[in-house]
C-alpha cells in the first residue's frame, strides 16, 4: 500500500498546471526533435537542457523526461515514411515501417506505433514502480568497492553487448575517461590537463560536450554524407489516405508483439549500457523467431513494427531503474538526464527516493501522464509531425547550428565552452565516420569522477589493498559477473557456430541429376 501511495503522491504532484504544460511541452518538443532526421533523444536533451534553467527542479527533470520518451517516438515518424531512423534505437522499425508505407499503409503503421508505444511505456512505468523501491534499497548497502564495480560493469557492457568493435568501444571509454580527468585532482588538489586556463579548473562541463557530440557531430555527419543534397520521400498520412485506421488482423497479429516487446524491452533497457537500439533489435529476432509467417517479416509486417516500437519506449523506462537507484546511466540519453539532476544540487542513487520522495516519485508519476498525452499527440498530429519530414536538411542544419551554439553559450556565458562544442563537434564527426561510439565516450564522462572517487575511497577503506573486492560478498558477485560479460561474445559466437553445423549435417545431401 506504500508504494501506491506513494505513486499517487507523485502524480498529485504532477497535476498542477506549471508542471503539465511543462510536461505536454517537453512530449510535444520531443516528438519535434524525433522527427528531424540527424537529431535523436541525445541531442534533443542536450539542446533543449539550457531551456530548463529558472524552472523548479521537479519541472525541469519531469519536461527533459517528456522529451526524452516524446524522442524516441518521433524518430519512428521518419523511419516508417523515409526509411531514414530518427536515431539508432528507431533502425529496427524501418525493417518492416518502411514497406508498410510504400504499400500505402502509413496511417495504419503510425497508429499501431503509437499504440504499441503507449502500452509499452504503460507497462513500463508500472514495472519502475515495482522494481525501483527494492533496487534502491539494495543499493542502499553498496559502499565504494560496489559502486566502482558497478561503473565498470556498466561500461563493460556497454563495450561488449552493444558495441560492434569492442576495441573501438574501449577507446571511445578511454577517451571520456581523459576527458573526466580535467580539471582539480580530488585526491592530491593539483590541476591536471588545464593548460593554465582558469575555465577548465572545474573540469570540462557535460553539457558542451553532449551538444558537440550528438548535435553537431550529426550536423556534420549529414553533410558529409550528401545529406543537403538530398529530397527526401513523403507518404501522405491524413484521414483521407486510404486507410487510417489498422485493421482488426493488425491488431491480432500485433497483439502479442507488443506484450512480449514491451517486458524484454524494460528489462534489457534497466542493464546498464544496452538501451534502446538493443532491445528493439531483440525484439525483431524475437517476433521473427515465433512468427508462423516469418517470410514477411522484411515486406511489412505489422508485428515486426509494433515489437520493435513497444521494446523501444519499454526501455526508455527501464533505462530509469539505474539511473534512479544506482546514479548509472544506462545510455547516453540518461547520461543527459544524470547531468540535469547534478545540475540541481540532486544525486541519484539510493538515497533519492528517501531523501527527495517528491521528486523521484514525480518523475515516475509523469510517466503515466505524459504516456497519454504521448498517445494523443501521436494519433492526431500524425499529419502536422510527418510533414516536419518535408524540410530540407540545408535548411535544417544551419537552424540546429545556431540552437547548438545559443544553449552552450547560455550556460555559463563561457566562449571556451562554445569553442569546446564546436571541438566536440568535429570530433563526435571523426568517431563516428571511424566507428567509434560517442555515447560510449558521454556516459565515460559521466562516470569517470564517480569512478576515480569510488576507486579513491576503496584503497583508502583497504589501505591500499586490492582485497576489499574480494572480502565483501556484493564485490565477489559483481567480480564475478565481470568476466561473463566479458566472454559473452565468445559463448555466442561457439553457440552460432555449432548450430550452423546442427543444420548443415542435419540438411539432406543433394543428389545430382544422372
Amino acid at each position: 500500500m506504500e508504494l501506491f501511495g506513494n505513486l499517487l503522491d507523485g502524480i498529485g504532484g504532477v497535476v498542477t498546471p506549471i508542471n503539465l504544460m511543462l510536461l505536454a511541452s517537453g512530449v510535444l518538443l520531443g516528438m519535434v526533435v524525433g522527427v528531424m532526421p540527424g537529431l535523436g533523444p541525445s541531442a534533443g536533451l542536450a539542446i533543449l537542457l539550457p531551456l530548463t534553467f529558472g524552472l523548479d527542479p521537479t519541472g525541469a527533470i519531469v519536461m527533459l523526461a517528456a522529451v526524452y520518451y516524446g524522442a524516441m517516438y518521433g524518430g519512428t515518424i521518419t523511419s516508417v515514411l523515409i526509411n531514414t531512423p530518427g536515431e539508432s534505437a528507431t533502425v529496427a522499425s524501418t525493417f518492416d515501417g518502411y514497406p508498410l508505407a510504400r504499400q500505402g499503409r502509413a496511417a495504419p503503421a503510425l497508429v499501431m506505433a503509437a499504440i504499441a508505444s503507449f502500452v509499452a511505456g504503460t507497462v513500463g512505468a508500472i514495472l519502475i514502480s515495482v522494481a525501483a523501491p527494492p533496487t534502491a534499497a539494495l543499493a542502499a548497502n553498496f559502499g565504494p568497492p560496489e559502486l566502482f564495480l558497478v561503473v565498470v560493469l556498466g561500461l563493460l557492457t556497454l563495450i561488449v553487448v552493444v558495441g560492434k568493435n569492442r576495441l573501438l568501444g574501449a577507446v571511445s571509454v578511454l577517451l571520456g575517461f581523459l576527458l573526466a580527468t580535467v580539471g582539480i585532482d580530488i585526491g592530491g588538489g593539483e590541476q591536471r590537463y588545464t593548460f593554465g586556463s582558469t575555465q577548465l579548473i572545474n573540469g570540462i562541463d557535460f553539457i558542451p560536450v553532449a551538444i558537440g557530440l550528438f548535435g553537431i557531430g550529426e550536423i556534420l555527419l549529414t553533410l558529409y554524407r550528401g545529406g543537403h543534397l538530398e529530397r527526401l520521400r513523403y507518404f501522405k498520412v491524413g484521414a483521407r489516405s486510404r486507410r487510417f485506421w489498422p485493421t482488426r488482423k493488425d491488431f491480432g497479429e500485433s497483439r502479442g508483439a507488443i506484450a512480449r516487446g514491451s517486458v524484454l524491452g524494460f528489462f534489457v533497457g534497466a542493464t546498464p549500457g544496452a538501451g534502446a537500439t538493443v532491445a528493439s533489435l531483440m525484439s525483431y529476432s524475437v517476433e521473427k523467431s515465433v512468427s508462423r509467417t516469418p517470410e514477411k517479416f522484411g515486406k511489412g509486417a505489422m508485428p515486426g513494427l509494433a515489437g520493435p516500437e513497444a521494446a523501444n519506449n519499454a526501455a526508455s523506462s527501464g533505462a530509469m531503474v539505474p539511473l534512479l537507484t544506482l546514479g548509472i546511466p544506462g545510455s547516453a540519453s540518461t547520461a543527459v538526464l544524470l547531468a540535469a539532476f547534478l545540475m540541481w544540487g540532486l544525486q541519484p542513487g539510493p538515497l533519492l527516493m528517501d531523501q527527495e520522495p517528491e521528486l523521484a516519485w514525480g518523475l515516475i508519476g509523469s510517466m503515466y501522464l505524459g504516456n497519454i498525452m504521448l498517445v494523443v499527440l501521436n494519433i492526431f498530429c500524425i499529419p502536422l509531425f510527418a510533414s516536419m519530414a518535408k524540410v530540407p536538411f540545408r535548411i535544417l542544419g544551419p537552424i540546429v547550428i545556431v540552437l547548438c551554439t545559443l544553449g552552450t553559450f547560455s550556460v555559463h556565458g563561457s566562449i571556451v565552452e562554445v569553442g569546446i562544442m564546436f571541438a566536440c563537434g568535429v570530433l563526435g564527426f571523426v568517431m563516428r565516420l571511424y566507428g567509434l561510439s560517442p555515447a560510449a565516450l558521454v556516459i565515460a564522462l559521466v562516470l569517470g569522477p564517480l569512478a576515480e572517487q569510488t576507486l579513491r575511497q576503496s584503497m583508502i577503506i583497504s589501505g591500499g589493498s586490492f582485497d576489499v573486492f574480494l572480502s565483501r560478498p556484493v564485490s565477489l558477485v559483481l567480480l564475478c559477473v565481470i568476466p561473463l560479460i566479458a566472454m559473452l561474445p565468445m559463448i555466442s559466437k561457439l553457440t552460432r557456430n555449432r548450430l550452423a553445423r546442427k543444420r548443415a549435417t542435419e540438411s539432406p545431401t543433394p543428389t545430382g541429376r544422372h
